[in-house]
């Protein structure tokens, strides 16, 4: 069997945690920031878990 390659787009965007969840960061924090309150941006800067109707897809593109 071949091995499987890692999309590397993906790579950067996700990181695994140590109980197997998949971490990734927030959109809509890249521009037109003046209209949203400190209190959205702030709630943006932390990271999200990927929803569990995604993790196959996702798991599937990393390799794991």
């Amino acid at each position: 069997m071949p091995k499987h390659k890692t999309n590397s787009g993906a790579a950067k965007r996700f990181k695994m945690t140590g109980t197997g969840k998949i971490k990734r960061s927030h959109a809509y924090k890249r521009h037109i920031l003046s209209c949203k309150s400190k209190n959205r941006k702030r709630h943006l800067r932390k990271s999200g878990l990927v929803a569990h109707s995604d993790l196959s897809g996702i798991r599937k593109i990393l390799g794991v």
